[in-house]
């Protein structure tokens, strides 16, 4: 009987589509990640459930829309007393897995709401190493700027201390997850959550940066060569991780996912797409996604349309496991398609961003967006730039999208006014932000 895979997930933040060589970055290089891509399978049409982070990781970890989870409305979530995040009693994909008999572990990134009422141990991970707030600083290791803010920075439920750049240490702490004897007498799943590129714009070599900034959103710092320099430190701590399991001898039946929260921000390339994180545009939902299973799937570009609840049973079914019928994941298995055993097929996948009133549709190669008063009707395989609204030649079409989004919206959890989000920037509503220049329809 062949052994179950075992999984290692890694998650970048705020990485945008262009931002790998494979997707076409051309100002600095990701070897190792574009290796990975050689070796599996790269989609060409792969979609965050959110512009914006935690709400993406509430999706990925239930297998579901995130707005089923009052904590799934919150664009992102603020931690500090707000009392939400993900309850602990939801199954997720790491209890599913847990139960079914692996070895669970998060490194990095949790953003899913504060111990004790909530965290990674409380819902599915046997181990957890990493900062539970959405950024902190890649030296000082805050999620503030300031002597009174501690570094958030925890093994188990204990705070602990490190020195260095915070995404070389999740790299080694990997590593050495990965080095341990224990590792080849029981499945794995090991969450590899970064917190690059996101902001603060720190590279390698940034220490002093870091004690010079006044605030951790760092609106006043960064550049492209800076954002290079970040990418490219992800992309070694990336093929450190897949060298030690390499060393492990386990490579071959182990499922590598490597993809991102959400679109990328302001340094980010996202060409051809328009549009950028906390936008429902094609660049703020698009993400570059690579998979790896050389024991079961061949390599191949992936056309297939995806999105980050896939995942949930996608990988619960090459486990041979299910998900809770309690709670059905909104996702699909893709391993069928992945293995040619099924055809590529339409999906029809919804967003919705209370900032600037968005709403999204996207219904086989159709994608319906409302922005404010304005309403569009896009073909995003014949135009990726979402630039000819065919709302007026398409009435059928733009009707039927439209009537779709709504009997949707009647499905999950309203967004109230209490419900936090990130606003869209006043440079990205006058430079960036399409819609806006399109004419009404």
């Amino acid at each position: 009987m062949r052994r179950q895979p075992n999984i290692v997930f890694i998650l970048a933040d705020d990485l945008g589509w262009a931002d790998l060589g494979v997707y076409g970055a051309t100002d600095f290089a990701t070897p190792h990640l574009d290796r990975l891509a050689g070796q599996g399978v790269r989609f060409t049409q792969a979609y965050a459930n959110s512009a914006v982070c935690s709400a993406t990781r509430i999706a990925l970890i239930t297998g579901r829309y995130q707005y089923r989870l009052r904590a799934g409305l919150e664009e992102p979530i603020v931690l500090r007393d707000t009392g939400l995040g993900l309850p602990p009693e939801h199954p997720t994909l790491p209890s599913l897995l847990n139960a079914g008999g692996y070895d669970t572990a998060l490194i990095g990134k949790w953003h899913l709401g504060l111990p004790p009422q909530y965290g990674p141990r409380l819902s599915g991970y046997d181990h957890f190493f990493g900062n539970h707030h959405g950024a902190i600083d890649y030296f000082t290791h805050k999620p503030g700027v300031g002597e009174h803010v501690r570094p958030d920075l925890w093994e188990g439920d204990v705070p602990v201390e490190r020195v260095g750049y915070y995404t070389q240490i999740l790299a080694d702490e990997a590593s050495a997850y990965l080095r341990k004897p224990e590792r080849a007498s029981k499945p794995f799943f090991l969450s590899l959550h970064f917190t690059a590129p996101h902001w603060p714009w720190e590279g390698p070599g940034d220490e002093a940066v870091s004690r010079e900034i006044k605030d951790l959103f760092h609106y006043d710092g960064g550049n492209l060569r800076k954002y290079g320099e970040i990418v490219e430190a992800l992309d070694g701590a990336v093929g450190q991780v897949l060298a030690a399991l390499d060393a492990s001898g386990q490579a071959d039946n182990t499922i590598v996912i490597f993809t991102s929260d959400n679109g990328g921000e302001r340094f980010s390339k996202t060409w051809p797409f328009t549009g950028q994180k906390t936008e429902l545009l094609e660049g703020g939902l698009r993400v570059p996604t690579l998979l790896r299973w050389s024991a079961r799937i061949q390599p191949q570009v992936q056309e297939q349309v995806t999105i980050t609840f896939d995942w949930l049973p996608t990988l619960l079914a090459a486990a041979g496991l299910a998900a809770d019928p309690a709670y059905p994941s909104d996702g699909e298995n893709i391993l069928p398609v992945l293995e040619g055993q099924a055809p590529q097929h339409p999906r029809t996948l919804f967003w919705r961003y209370k900032a600037q009133g968005q709403r999204a549709v996207r219904d086989g190669n159709w994608k319906y967006l409302k922005v404010n008063d304005n309403e569009f009707l896009f073909d995003v395989v014949v135009d990726q730039r979402e630039r000819a609204n065919l709302r007026q030649r398409h009435p059928e079409v733009f009707e039927r999208l439209r009537s779709q989004w709504v009997a949707w919206d009647t499905t999950v959890l309203p967004i109230t006014e209490d419900v936090r989000t990130h606003g869209i920037t006043p440079d990205i509503q006058a430079d960036h932000y399409v819609p806006h220049k399109l004419q009404r329809g």
